[in-house]
């Protein structure tokens, strides 16, 4: 199955069914008077959260989603039948956007949650709606008004507590690989992973955390290079991030200007989500010789002018994820207490959210707008280095 964050598809309700002009003609009743019916409302168009569902790949191939009109109306004040409306089910955690006025019209979030993206046209009325004392013969009808045509967005972002952030190679796979259940593929050389990876932690019998594990950045991905920038969207929904740093690179990048870049490349997609609460995870000490150490973190610490949080671990030998994990957990707990007391902030991370998505939706679009100048300005195809989102569908396995 492949692992597909956005498709873009078009969306249209239903037609009001058309009002009746019928008069009643009966044995021993000639003018038996108006009785044509109303007709039937058109079928609006939802989306509904299915946890069943972890990937918009069917919305890749299918781009176009009709609802069902409503029938027309009858004689003998029968009324049309109301058009059927259209579920579209999707992953939870995406956000559905109308393209041409940029309204986000339903994020969804919770498992079951139902929201309506495009109105059902109303139905028109017969020319019974139209009889009275003066007018004991009426020819007026009104016809149904067309449904609600929209192009909308549709942009998956993974739901999950805390997010890792780092280059390559900086031991996000290995690190959600010791404190969860997921296995993401790991190995001796550099590569870097292709799809997010989420995992469930479970510290106590009743208390655990999602962790997601992204491709990494590179320097250069606000410009498009890299994978890294296209799923950076996806810490949109972490309520802490936790950035690692190769302590021990196989590249002559030293640990100071690797923490430096990533920073930099997160300020440069979205300074709202820069801002948010970050973790200081220095990974991979156990392959540096102990009377170094202190050196090699201390000149990390003193190129990003750190303030924050700061962990020692090495997550291939599990060595500091204790404290971690547990120091993680009491800071989500801390979090729902405080939401709980004050509904405020829920409110207030939602404009959060909005503002992250807003930001990282501008700067995706500028890229996919410069590819699209590329690839016209080439005269024999695409190039080598083209943006392109369908370059990116791969393999994709979800943990729990």
């Amino acid at each position: 199955m492949k692992f597909v964050d956005e498709a873009i598809i078009t969306v249209e309700a239903g037609k009001g069914g058309n009002g009746c002009m019928s008069f009643r003609r009966e044995k021993f009743i000639p003018k038996g008077g108006p009785d044509g019916g109303d007709g039937g409302d058109g079928g609006s168009i939802f989306v509904e959260a299915d946890e069943g569902l972890n990937t918009l790949i069917d919305y890749r191939y299918t781009r176009r989603y009709n609802a069902r009109n409503g029938e027309g109306g009858r004689g003998g004040n029968c009324t049309g039948a109301k058009g059927e409306d259209l579920v579209l089910k999707l992953p939870v955690g995406t956000t559905v956007v109308d393209i041409d006025t940029d309204e986000v019209l339903a994020d969804l979030t919770k498992v079951g949650q139902i929201e309506k993206i495009a109105q059902g046209g109303f139905h028109g009325l017969g020319n019974t709606r139209y009889k009275s004392s003066v007018n004991r013969a009426p020819r007026q009808t009104t016809n149904g008004t067309p449904g609600e045509l929209r192009n909308v967005r549709l942009e998956l972002k993974v739901i999950a507590d805390v997010g890792l952030l780092g280059l390559p190679n900086a031991g996000k796979s290995t690190l959600i690989r010791s404190i969860s259940a997921a296995r993401p593929k790991v190995a001796d050389y550099p590569f870097t992973t292709l799809v997010p990876n989420l995992g469930v932690v479970r510290t106590e019998a009743h208390r655990s955390f999602v962790v997601a594990d992204i491709p990494g950045i590179i320097e250069g991905a606000a410009e498009g290079a890299g994978l890294g920038i296209r799923f950076l969207k996806h810490l949109a929904r972490n309520r802490v991030l936790l950035h690692l740093v190769d302590m021990a690179p196989w590249s002559e990048t030293t640990p100071a200007e690797a923490a430096v870049t990533a920073v930099a490349e997160l300020n440069k997609f979205s300074p709202t989500l820069a801002e948010q609460p970050r973790w200081l995870v220095l990974n991979k000490l156990d392959m540096i010789a102990a009377e170094e150490q202190d050196t090699a973190c201390q000149a990390v610490i003193d190129a990003l002018e750190w303030q924050g949080p700061v962990y020692r671990v090495s997550a291939l030998n599990k060595q500091g994820l204790q404290v971690l994990v547990h120091d993680l957990q009491d800071f989500l707990d801390a979090r729902a207490a405080a939401v709980a007391e004050d509904p405020a902030l829920l409110e207030q991370e939602r404009e959060t959210r909005a503002t992250i998505d807003a930001e990282a939706r501008e700067n995706l679009e500028r890229l996919k707008a410069e590819a699209r100048a590329r690839r016209q300005a080439a005269a024999d195809g695409l190039d080598d280095d083209d943006f392109d989102e369908d370059d990116y569908d791969v393999d994709v396995e979800w943990v729990r």
